[in-house]
């Protein structure tokens, strides 16, 4: 009885397989049906001498706000400090942020005060803006790449010591009146 139906299971794929051939056999003849159906979903042509133009956007009414760039990377100071100085003087007005970033005693606002005049300088000589005029826009701290370096400790051991590195961009915009 376990040999017929293994019998049974063994002639079964068989004619499946002959199913699948019949309808490989019969595709062929649905072909020439199937080319005018797509013959038909095609778009007409156009005459001979009509050119396809593209349509132009329309163009929004205002213009995207400037933005004037300057970023510095590999600066030595750990992106946490630098981050709490850059918070302090985001949004303000540049006269403001010079000011509050001269006068701080964090040694990160020496560094973001150097690149926040690069950023004006950028907007005078490229742009040709007033950079009185301007305000900052964005400021981000990202991390960058930690120096691994090594103390000697009691007992013959070292103790991990990370100078880390911060990635600084600037980016400044025209007053809003």
């Amino acid at each position: 009885m376990a040999d017929e139906k293994r019998k049974g299971a063994g002639k079964a794929p068989a004619k499946d397989a002959a199913g699948k051939r019949a309808a490989k056999k019969s595709t062929p003849k649905d072909a020439p049906a199937a080319k005018e159906e797509v013959a038909k979903k095609a778009p007409a042509k156009k005459a001979s001498g009509a050119k396809d133009v593209p349509k132009e956007s329309p163009k929004p009414s205002r213009s995207a706000p400037i933005l004037v760039r300057a970023s510095s990377r590999y600066v030595r100071t750990a992106p946490r400090k630098a981050r709490l100085v850059a918070d302090q003087v985001r949004g303000l007005h540049i006269d403001r942020a010079r000011a509050l970033l001269q006068f701080s005693p964090r040694t990160a606002a020496r560094d973001i005060h150097k690149l926040i005049e690069s950023a004006a300088s950028n907007a005078e000589n490229n742009h040709d803006l007033i950079a009185g005029e301007m305000r900052v826009a964005e400021i981000t701290v990202d991390e960058g790449p930690t120096l691994r370096r090594f103390r000697p400790r009691a007992l013959g051991r070292a103790t991990p010591i990370n100078k880390r590195t911060s990635h600084i961009a600037v980016a400044l915009s025209p007053e809003e009146d």
